[in-house]
């Protein structure tokens, strides 16, 4: 699922793209996508766009009007532009934004369809879903802290709750707390007031560093490479392969559709 590093070079690259320009058209393709029908979809064509912003995982679109598209990629939805006038790709969208400078698509990998998109009025239908996790990047370290602590979970489970933590997901939550030096299972009314300012300092440095690697990475184009496994990543998706700082194979738990990765020692 994107997280907040590869949602923000979204948002970017969304900010430089649209604003100001009309939405023309959309087009939907899968009945699962679109999980509003008032207003009814049809009524954000022909109008301008007012500005993007990241709510959470999600990522909003707002119109003139305030009206509100937003957008939730889920696991495998992505996002991809096309400027006018450009060559378009053959592989199939749930839905097609057609702007007047540029074509905005989602599409999604896989069978099972979760992304969904819907259409909202005003800003209070808007922050309804919100799921009102602290953006973390702006905590100061009490603030970190009397989050992290107002409920007993695993550090990994904590990191993790939407309600706690804004952006932050399955594959960075392991490189956070690699960074930190913390295993995934200690539970929050157990770490200690070094360890949860480690922790504060590994969030915040890790999100910013790949926030601005996958921002160098994109190189002012559209991001197409949005993925949770990347090269450079210290233990997320490399199971058995070698810790980069003590060269102990990296274990795993597996849960659900979702698995930690971890350095044990």
């Amino acid at each position: 699922m994107p997280e907040l590093p590869d949602l923000t070079v979204y948002l970017e690259a969304l900010e430089q793209r649209i604003p100001g320009h009309r939405l023309e058209r959309i087009a939907i393709a899968s009945p699962f996508l679109l999980r509003t029908a008032v207003p009814p979809i049809g009524s954000a064509e022909g109008l301008s766009v007012t500005g993007v912003r990241r709510i959470g995982k999600r990522l909003a679109i707002g119109l003139e009007g305030d009206l509100w598209l937003l957008f939730h990629l889920m696991i495998a939805g992505r996002l991809h532009w096309f400027a006018k006038g450009a060559a378009q790709s053959k592989r199939s969208a749930l839905a097609r934004l057609q702007f007047d400078n540029g074509l905005l698509t989602l599409t999604e990998a896989g069978t099972k369809r979760r992304a969904s998109l819907h259409l909202l009025a005003g800003a209070a239908a808007l922050r309804l879903h919100d799921p009102g996790g602290m953006e973390v990047l702006e905590a100061s370290l009490e603030q970190f802290a009397a989050c992290l602590r107002s409920e007993n979970h695993t550090l990994k489970r904590a990191l993790t709750d939407p309600g706690f933590f804004s952006g932050i997901g399955n594959a960075y939550s392991d490189e956070i707390l690699h960074g930190a030096r913390l295993s995934p299972v200690m539970l929050t009314s157990r770490i200690s007031d070094a360890e949860v300012a480690r922790l504060h300092v590994a969030v915040r440095g890790q999100l910013a560093w790949w926030t601005d690697r996958l921002r160098g990475d994109a190189g002012g184009n559209f991001p197409e490479k949005v993925t949770a496994f990347r090269p450079g990543m210290a233990v997320h998706g490399r199971f058995k392969l070698p810790c980069p700082v003590c060269n102990t194979p990296v274990q795993r738990i597996r849960y659900a559709d979702n698995e930690t990765n971890y350095c044990a020692r």
